[in-house]
């Protein structure tokens, strides 16, 4: 099993799906590194040989990842926070960002429906 920047890569993926498990590569960046270092997307990751995962490792280095990138991700919010900008304050009460509407939909950031009990006839 390949491990890189702390993840255990599945084994029975193809290796440019495999990379896209660490956090901070995606498809893009995955086709790039593995056509950089000349090694064949289609390969699985079990079939990886040793030279090949210390090139993958070495060429990962120069990336932001993993935790270094949440860090990042963390400190650029809180920045946001304490200078007191509309996206700070958005983020502060954990609503969406970046203009979306919150009056229907948002769920996912305001968190599960309340249900109001409706009003009794006499």
């Amino acid at each position: 099993m390949a491990r890189l920047v702390g993840i255990d890569l599945p084994k029975n993926k193809r290796i440019e799906i495999s990379l896209t498990y660490i956090q901070g590569i995606g498809p893009f960046v995955s086709k790039n590194v593995l056509k950089k270092l000349k090694i064949d997307k289609d390969i699985r990751t079990k079939d990886l040989t040793e030279k090949q995962i210390v090139d993958l490792r070495n060429e990962l280095q120069n990336y932001v990842l993993e935790g270094d990138l949440r860090r990042k991700v963390s400190q650029n919010v809180r920045r946001l926070i304490e200078v007191g900008s509309y996206k700070g304050n958005r983020h502060k009460r954990k609503l969406p960002a970046r203009g979306q509407r919150t009056h229907t939909n948002a769920r996912t950031k305001r968190g599960k429906r309340i249900a109001v009990a409706g009003k009794k006839k006499v």
